[in-house]
């Protein structure tokens, strides 16, 4: 693959962004073949790609783009993301009062629109709006004004699917850290996600006011836990309930919130004496952690020199659009104080939708071709990304971000997957649930589409290019429940299914063949739990759940070898297929993210290749079942050596039916055990507790990985299998007083214990010949 370095220019008019250039990631490694076999067929050499089409920039675009920002809102759950959102939004015009998160006035945050957020105090979908921000520039106290779209996205790491879909259309982002607990389990998942779509981002940390707030901590978890390279580019005046203002430390300018809900910013060229020497010293450390990261900086540092305050506000942005540094602001959303700086930060050092390179697959040219940058040219042809479906009151409504082109009511745009023709009905802007209706958007921009049947993921164009876009990552789900509507059954019950299975890819449902039940399996209980309650309420069908169910797998710890004749003769053509061969166990891909594999070595025709691709087939059916326990085999390759064939008698049917039999008996001699998944489990609860929660999870079969004590607080990093966390939190709530607090995330599947696995063995076994026996 050739990898492409491109040098991107920030062009900047009348604003105070300096330009910057950024050296962009490389594109992504090459597509590996499902089968030898179709490596084996001759491709053409790859000669250098045919340059793509440029549309160059106009003036009107680099107007555009330059004072344009997406960016998300993403955190642990409760550190403040919907909260922080809301003071954005009051202070950029967009609402007109504060509202709380719990919805204590019967109103709640603006973001937090379904009720079941507003009563749980939580963020369930993640909410899209835009707004307008008036940017101070503390160099010359001038003001410019910026286009600012926004998705604040759930905390919770069942709904991991909404912050990852958001981070993948989103150019920068704002990670929001609680100032006493600071860098979390859901935080590294955040972080996570951030690098996987290359997104540059700035760190907040938020709920300044709080007793033991410790931001100086937080910054070196930051540089420690998260691995980014991070100074401060604030100093707090006054600290906990006395919190009043910040310190810009680039720009070396103190900034008070004063007014009613801190709405006038006063911005003062005198250092408040309590905090000169830590602000002075604080200074010093980011022009170091710059050094390290920015040549020009470094450069400045090694002869002796003082960075200016323009060198200085210049390399925070290279090295954060570079994705090597993070610049960290302070403040607490809750007593409306950092808010504004923070606004005017996302402004100065987060990128325009020109400086991230987007790349899309060219499906006119080999698979194993360059990916084609895109341009957010307004002329250039459309292509834009589906990444987020919702049931609205008027149909389907479909966000999409638009990269390329202008989409516009109307129009006519071709799926890319489908290469269906539709037309948009109705484009609008969302602001959380309230729409605002437009004839056109332009690249760069995030909006809506009514009545446009698509799937998540999907790519559409205007029909003159054949660009397809790669789909976020989605995570396998962990946990199922069996579920059927109480009473009469009605066709609501499999329209909400329906609905919510296409809106959320992490939610599946499935009919079991051996119980006739239908299953829903999502990544926790409370994830099912929301589904489970939103069917009563938006669709008035009550259900009874099952027992939680864990998402165990099967793999084989062995290689083992096979040779299997499938023969049927039933008068006329029969059935005939020899394969030969072996299993072996598989790490998982870390380009493709694959455990599974096939490969054939057939040599001198032994099997006609066009009965290979029925071979693959009977593999991956195979390993839907194992036949330890009737989960999914994992962790599993097939690699086909030899085998005989039948002028007549051989079909697809018989060697796909003769791997199966071949992978079954196989799998046997491959010492195969069940796997389960284990989870990453973060308990935090007041330090009194901390021999309880200790015992708790050892009762469980915890693993404790990590502990830290600070102040009166105590929090608990574990490993446990998820299979023993079922009504964990209602043992936490006993043994805390109620005061313990407890989230985990899915991290990987390993072995169960011997005893276990006879148990689930037994389980199948009676199961299966209950089945048979109806």
């Amino acid at each position: 693959m050739l990898h492409s370095r491109t040098w991107v220019a920030a062009c900047s008019t009348r604003s105070f962004l300096q330009p910057s250039w950024r050296n962009v990631v490389p594109s992504q490694g090459k597509r590996r073949h499902a089968a030898t076999a179709a490596a084996l067929k001759e491709e053409p050499v790859l000669e250098e790609a045919p340059a793509a089409p440029r549309h160059p920039l106009t003036d009107q675009d680099h107007e555009r783009l330059t004072f344009q920002r997406n960016i998300g809102v993403s955190a642990h759950i409760d550190s403040g993301k919907t909260t922080l959102t809301e003071r954005i939004l009051y202070y950029t015009g967009r609402i007109r009062d504060i509202h709380e998160v719990r919805g204590k006035d019967s109103v709640g945050a603006k973001m937090d629109s379904m009720d079941l957020e507003r009563e749980k105090g939580i963020t369930i979908q993640s909410a899209a709006t835009f707004c307008d921000w008036e940017a101070t520039n503390l160099a010359d106290n001038s003001k410019q004004k910026y286009a600012v779209n926004i998705i604040d996205t759930p905390g919770h790491v069942d709904f991991t699917i909404e912050v990852e879909r958001a981070l993948r259309v989103l150019d920068g982002a704002i990670l929001v850290l609680c100032a006493v607990a600071g860098v979390q389990s859901q935080t590294t998942t955040v972080d996570r996600q951030m690098r996987r779509y290359n997104v540059p981002r700035i760190s907040f940390i938020n709920k300044m006011d709080r007793p033991g707030a410790n931001p100086w901590r937080i910054i070196n978890q930051i540089r420690t836990k998260l691995r980014i390279p991070a100074a401060a580019v604030q100093v707090p005046i006054g600290v906990e309930e006395d919190l009043s203002g910040v310190v810009d430390l680039v720009h070396w300018k103190a900034i008070y919130n004063k007014g009613v809900k801190g709405s006038e910013v006063v911005v003062s060229e005198d250092i408040p004496e309590s905090v000169k020497e830590l602000a002075t010293t604080k200074r010093t450390e980011l022009i170091h952690q710059l050094a390290e990261v920015d040549e020009t900086i470094g450069e400045i540092v090694l002869m002796d020199e003082t960075p200016s305050n323009n060198d200085i506000a210049a390399a925070v942005r290279r090295a954060t659009l570079n994705l090597k540094f993070s610049p960290v602001f302070m403040g607490s959303a809750i007593k409306n104080t950092g808010v504004q700086p923070l606004l005017d930060g996302v402004c100065q050092y987060l990128p325009t939708p020109n400086e991230k390179e987007v790349l899309a697959h060219d499906t006119s040219l080999p698979a194993a071709s360059p990916q084609v940058p895109l341009t957010p040219a307004a002329e250039a042809p459309l292509v834009g990304l589906a990444f987020k479906l919702e049931e609205g009151r008027f149909g389907q409504l479909t966000y999409m971000r638009v990269y390329q082109g202008t989409l516009k009511k109307s129009m006519q745009i071709f799926n890319a997957r489908t290469g269906k023709k539709v037309k948009v009905p109705r484009l609008v802007r969302m602001h959380s649930n309230e729409m605002e209706d437009v004839e056109s958007i332009g690249p760069g921009e995030i909006c809506a589409m009514f009545g446009v049947e698509c799937s998540s993921g999907d790519t559409f164009t205007d029909g003159s290019t054949s660009y397809s876009m790669t789909s976020m990552f989605v995570p396998d789900p962990v946990i199922s429940l069996s579920i059927k509507p109480k009473g009469q059954e009605t066709p609501n019950f499999s329209r909400a299914l329906n609905r919510f299975q296409k809106e959320d890819p992490t939610f599946k449902v499935h009919i079991d063949h051996e119980s006739k039940e239908t299953i829903i399996s999502g990544m926790g209980e409370l994830h099912l739990e929301i589904y489970v309650e939103r069917m009563r309420r938006e669709y008035n069908t009550d259900c009874i759940t099952g027992k939680p169910r864990v998402a165990f797998r099967e793999t084989i710890t062995q290689r083992a070898e096979f040779t299997y004749t499938h023969k049927k003769q039933t008068g006329g053509a029969g059935q005939y297929a020899k394969v030969v061969g072996f299993i072996e166990p598989m790490e998982v891909d870390p380009e493709t993210g694959k455990d599974v594999a096939f490969e054939s070595v057939v040599m001198g025709g032994n099997i006609p290749t066009n009965f290979i691709p029925a071979v693959e087939k009977g593999f991956y059916e195979a390993l839907e079942k194992g036949s330890l326990s009737g989960n999914s085999v994992s962790g599993c390759r097939l690699v086909l050596k030899d085998g005989a064939f039948h002028a007549v008698d051989s079909s697809e049917l018989a060697f796909r039916l003769a791997t199966i039999g071949a992978f079954r008996e196989a799998f046997k001699l491959a010492k195969p055990v069940i796997l389960e998944p284990i989870m990453n489990v973060e308990v935090v609860a007041p330090v009194e507790f901390q021999s309880n929660v200790i015992g708790g999870i050892n009762t469980r079969r915890g693993t404790i990985v990590d502990s830290e004590v600070r102040d009166d607080e105590f929090t608990a990093n574990a490993e446990v299998a998820l299979n023993d966390m079922f009504g964990y939190s209602n043992q936490l709530r006993g043994s805390t007083q109620g005061k313990g607090e407890f989230s985990m995330e899915y991290k990987h599947h390993m072995p169960v214990l011997p005893n276990v696995q006879k148990e689930l063995e037994e389980e199948y076994r009676k199961n299966m010949l209950a089945a048979s026996k109806k």
